[in-house]
């Protein structure tokens, strides 16, 4: 990732509410935000959950309870052959098509069918250890989502990662993915290829659950880009997020928040996405470097703005220069008061009148 550049993602997710044309037009409004990606979810329901297991607390306040998540999930999906439509689409609008797989049958179809650049991991498989090593094995970019996850949770599935990027046909075992971990060449291949998402996966998220601060351990502990996948209210918490150094904003959107669906309430609308990338493009234009210096705009008000060593009263040639002679005042284009002290006892070499600078 450019570290001058935080890399956007707009999650569309499921917000299509499973019709394709939703899903176009979703591409339209993240094109027209100036996003870098598009992110969709694609999943087979039966390969995804159980067909009784409950939908979550968000999710039956966003779509009610009559239906089980298996139900819920199954009117949400897309066919394989949208998503190719959808990623030609993307193609030809030149911004970048990516998706979450959550299945291993939609995994080979990113990258078998879609060729797509980089693989994005949910969340809620930091703990899917075969999964993980299914995505390592494609040799593909990784980002890697930590909702919900500790520190060593975290640690465990960067040793799985570094597993399949090796390369290994044995069965991993626990030594061998920590040596996998530990290996030089297992380094380098996460640094070249994994970047990680600190995220707190509720829906929305209150502010005081965030913890922003996470993403310095992350990067201190890990040694690898760290970026942010939001889903706090409003956008307030991502542009925070590429202050504190995030390489990567992953953001839902929705045409409407109004609309029944899992993640509406937690989306952006098309303005609000609009805005949140303005702001990001900001923030990066006023982070600047570490060094301190006068910027070349302030060269000029420097010159007004500060003050300079002036005559008093009248000063004669020869005079010595007193504390009841000298004064400061603006502008800023004679001796700089920290002289003071040193031109206190000194005799004038002109005749000054009140308020001329000294020279």
């Amino acid at each position: 990732m450019n570290s001058d550049h935080c890399y956007i993602i707009a999650e569309a997710g499921v917000n299509h509410n499973g019709h394709l044309d939703t899903a176009f037009e979703l591409i339209d409004a993240a094109f027209d935000a100036g996003v870098d990606a598009v992110k969709f979810q694609i999943f087979k329901a039966e390969q995804l959950v159980t067909q009784n297991a409950e939908k979550a607390a968000y999710q039956k306040q966003n779509t009610g309870d009559k239906q089980s998540q298996y139900q819920m999930l199954k009117q949400l999906a897309l066919s394989q052959q949208d998503y190719v439509a959808l990623a030609h689409y993307c193609q030809q609008k030149s911004i970048l098509f990516l998706s979450t797989a959550f299945d291993d049958d939609s995994l080979r179809f990113l990258v078998d069918e879609l060729d797509v650049e980089c693989l994005k991991i949910a969340s809620g498989d930091v703990t899917n250890g075969p999964f993980l090593l299914a995505h390592a094995q494609t040799g593909k970019n990784i980002i890697l989502s930590t909702g919900m996850a500790t520190l060593a949770e975290v640690e465990h599935a960067l040793s799985v990662l570094a597993y399949g990027f090796l390369d290994k046909d044995a069965r991993p075992t626990d030594e061998a993915l920590l040596e996998a971990y530990l290996s030089e060449q297992g380094r380098q291949q996460l640094q070249q290829k994994v970047t990680l998402l600190h995220c707190t996966s509720e829906y929305p998220a209150p502010a005081e659950t965030i913890n922003l601060k996470a993403m310095d351990t992350l990067a201190q502990a890990f040694s690898l880009p760290v970026g942010y996948s939001d889903h706090s209210a409003g956008i307030a918490i991502p542009v925070a997020a590429v202050a504190r150094g995030a390489c990567v904003i992953e953001k839902h959107f929705t045409l409407d928040k109004n609309q029944i669906g899992p993640d509406h309430k937690a989306s952006l609308e098309p303005d609000a996405l609009k805005m949140m990338v303005d702001n990001i493009r900001q923030v990066e234009a006023a982070l600047g470097s570490q060094v301190k210096r006068p910027q070349m705009p302030e060269m000029a008000t420097r010159k007004v703005a500060r003050k300079s060593l002036v005559a008093a009263r009248k000063i004669k040639k020869g005079e010595i220069f007193t504390e009841e002679n000298l004064v400061v005042k603006r502008p800023g284009t004679g001796i700089s008061p920290m002289q003071y002290w040193q031109l206190l006892g000194q005799a004038s070499s002109k005749l000054y009148q009140p308020d001329d600078l000294i020279e």
